[in-house]
Order: structure tokens, then C-alpha cells, then sequence
């Protein structure tokens, strides 16, 4: 057997994944927390030159992320059956709903997704679902997946390349190389982050310039680190820093859009520095982010800040890529719905953030994932 390493934190969905691949194959690894060991943590940055996780190694090849391609490459894919009644793809609140409630109805179905848990991951509080006075994304999150798994649902974490109509059946394929058949579609594909738009964004992502502070917050302990956005997200990645970084400077386009409750709390912090009315002009760096150059909207007079890291959450963009031709998308590329999550296209349904309906919230999506069931079910009864 090879040599593998993995190197997560706490809360990084994306290291679960790659350890729960691992043991579903039965491939012994070695799990390093790098964020509580600092020797650790700078083992795996000199190695992989990557500020994130997860890092997994494999005899000395470097891994980065969930990559399902690569890995597959490595330690092969399941062999599963393929004809279904309903293929979900997405599983976030919205998906993962969805599943219980097809499964309920006895479907055979399947949830395919690169990551369980969705957007709702970044979320380091949710205080507006009922039943919890305040509970974590990721801990929410692991409570919809263990819902999913104690029923008759196949998940498969694996990216969607392309769906298409085939006769009276729906082709879905993926990155991992696998083509599923099945007589109704669930899109509930979510959204990803918008990038900044400026030059070396990618050449910096994972090395200092980040989405996911639950992931790659604890590499920054320590150190003077940037958030760039306004939102509740963004307010609550920088109240959350605040606790991990001995500096954190809160950069906004325009004005603070938060709930009153987080503003409240970002009030409290004394080492947060909220700088309103700026964009984000260059990124610097040599083989690390280093320092960005902020532009005053009102005046253009530029500034730049010697920073360690920056965290970006300036809003979100679906999911519908792989959709193109199949079904209406508006002129956001939300997919089109109507109150009961039909698309346009008879036996294709869709759910959560990903559509065209208004506010991104959990126990929204949530509520739309079930009507998506209910009616892909009804399809499925007479099809």
C-alpha cells in the first residue's frame, strides 16, 4: 500500500471528505492536524506551498484539496448501478432534503456533489433555524448528512460535467467518469464564491488568499489577516478571525449590510479595523500572498497593507455551468422555477440557492428541497 498523509483541520469539510474516501477503499493514511500543530502546519505549507487544506500526500505526491479526479485515479472508483428514478445534484440543505424525501417515497436515488453541506459550511452561526438557538454551519451540516445516511440513499462525491435529455430519461455525467441514467432530475447545485476580478487571484488562491476561513482559518493564528466583503458572511468570518488573528481588517465596498446582531458583535471586537468605502486595486506576493493595495472608491488614493492572509466573501454565482441547453436560466444564471420548483423542462426540478427564487436561506432551501421531492416523485409515480 502507499504511504498517505493527510493533513486537515477541525472543521474543514473538505478533509473529511478525503479521509471518508480513504477509509471507504480501506487505504490506511496518517491524519495530521495542522491546525493545532504548528510544526505541522509548516511541514505541510514547505511541501505543498499551499496556505489550505486539506494537503494529502501519497509516496510523496502532493494532493491539493478534494481532488475526487486524482484521487480516483489513485485508489479507483465505486462501481455502482446506474439506471435510478432520481439523481440529486447538490447536497446542500436544499439536495440533502431532497434525498430524505425521495428516499421516504421509496425512489432509488442518488445525491452527487463535490462537498455535503454546501454554502451553509461557511456559516460560523446560524441563529434563524428553528429548533437551535445558535448552532455552527458545519455542525448543522453534519446533522443533514447523518439524516441522509441513516436512510436509502447512494451518495457520491464527485463533480457534475454535464446532464442531457435522452429519449424519456435524463443523462447525468461526471468528472470521476461515471454516467448515471434516471427518470427525474433534482438541481440543487448551489452557488460559489465571485472572485475579486484582479490580476493573480489564482496564483494566490491557497497561498495566503482564501474562501473558506472554517477551513484554513487556524493556519492564521497568530497573524494579520484581511476580509474583504460587507454581508453577514463576511462580518462573521471577521468577528471569527478576530479570535485566531492578532489583527483583522475589515475591507468594504460600500456600506456594512450585516443583521443588527453581528454588527453588534462586531462592535465589540477591538482588534478589527473596518475600512468602508474601498476595493480591493492588487494583490502582492512572491510565492506567498504578502500585501494588497486598496483603492478609496470616492478619491482613488491607494494604500497598501502588509498582510499575512485575506479572506474573500463578496457574494455568490450558481451553479449551472453544466446546464447549458437544458434548462431556462435567468439573466443571473439562476435556474427558472415556479412555486412548485418545476423548471421547464417536464421531470426536472430544482432547488436552494440555485434558482430564481428570492433569499438564500437555509430553512428556505430546506423546504424547497422537499417540494422538489414531492414533485419529482409524482413524476417518477406516472412516468
Amino acid at each position: 500500500m502507499p504511504n498517505v498523509v493527510v493533513y486537515y483541520t477541525d472543521n474543514c469539510p473538505y478533509c473529511r471528505m478525503v479521509k471518508a474516501f480513504l477509509d471507504r477503499r480501506g487505504v490506511p493514511y496518517r491524519a495530521i492536524n495542522a491546525g493545532t500543530d504548528r510544526q505541522a502546519a509548516r511541514e505541510m505549507i514547505e511541501r505543498s506551498n499551499q496556505y489550505g487544506v486539506p494537503v494529502t500526500l501519497v509516496d510523496g505526491e502532493v494532493i491539493i484539496g478534494y481532488d475526487t479526479k486524482r484521487l480516483g485515479e489513485l485508489f479507483g472508483t465505486d462501481q455502482t448501478e446506474t439506471a435510478l428514478d432520481v439523481v440529486i445534484v447538490g447536497a446542500g440543505p436544499a439536495g440533502l432534503t431532497a434525498g430524505v424525501y425521495c428516499a421516504r417515497k421509496g425512489l432509488k436515488t442518488l445525491l452527487v456533489s463535490t462537498t455535503i453541506g454546501g454554502q451553509a459550511l461557511e456559516s460560523w452561526a446560524i441563529e434563524n433555524y428553528m429548533g437551535f438557538r445558535m448552532i455552527k454551519g458545519d455542525e448543522l451540516m453534519q446533522r443533514f448528512e447523518e439524516h441522509v445516511r441513516s436512510q436509502n440513499i447512494r451518495l457520491e462525491l464527485d463533480r457534475v460535467t454535464g446532464v442531457a435529455r435522452e429519449g424519456d430519461r435524463f443523462s447525468v455525467t461526471t468528472e470521476g467518469g461515471q454516467t448515471y441514467s434516471a427518470t427525474a432530475l433534482i438541481i440543487a447545485s448551489g452557488k460559489h464564491p465571485r472572485e475579486l476580478g484582479v490580476a493573480d487571484e489564482k496564483k494566490f488562491l491557497g497561498r495566503g488568499l482564501s474562501v473558506c476561513a472554517t477551513c484554513d482559518g487556524p493556519l492564521f493564528k497568530d497573524k494579520h489577516v484581511a476580509v474583504i466583503g460587507g454581508g453577514n458572511f463576511a462580518v462573521q468570518m471577521a468577528i471569527e478571525l478576530a479570535g485566531l488573528a492578532t489583527r483583522v481588517e475589515l475591507i468594504v465596498r460600500s456600506e456594512l449590510k450585516a443583521d443588527d446582531v453581528n454588527l453588534a458583535r462586531l462592535a465589540e471586537k477591538k482588534n478589527i479595523n473596518t475600512l468602508k468605502g474601498y476595493e480591493i486595486a492588487a494583490l502582492h506576493g512572491d510565492a506567498f500572498l504578502s500585501g494588497i493595495t486598496i483603492r478609496e472608491k470616492a478619491t482613488g488614493k491607494e494604500t497598501r497593507l502588509e498582510l499575512d492572509g485575506v479572506f474573500v466573501d463578496i457574494g455568490w454565482l450558481p451553479n449551472t455551468e453544466f446546464l447549458t441547453g437544458l434548462v431556462e436560466l435567468n439573466p443571473k444564471a439562476e435556474v427558472v422555477v415556479d412555486e412548485n420548483c418545476h423548471t421547464n423542462v417536464p421531470g426536472v426540478y430544482a432547488a436552494g440557492d440555485v434558482t430564481s427564487i428570492n433569499s438564500d436561506q437555509i430553512i428556505i432551501a430546506a423546504g424547497e428541497g422537499a417540494k422538489a421531492a414531492l414533485e419529482a416523485y409524482a413524476w417518477v409515480a406516472t412516468h
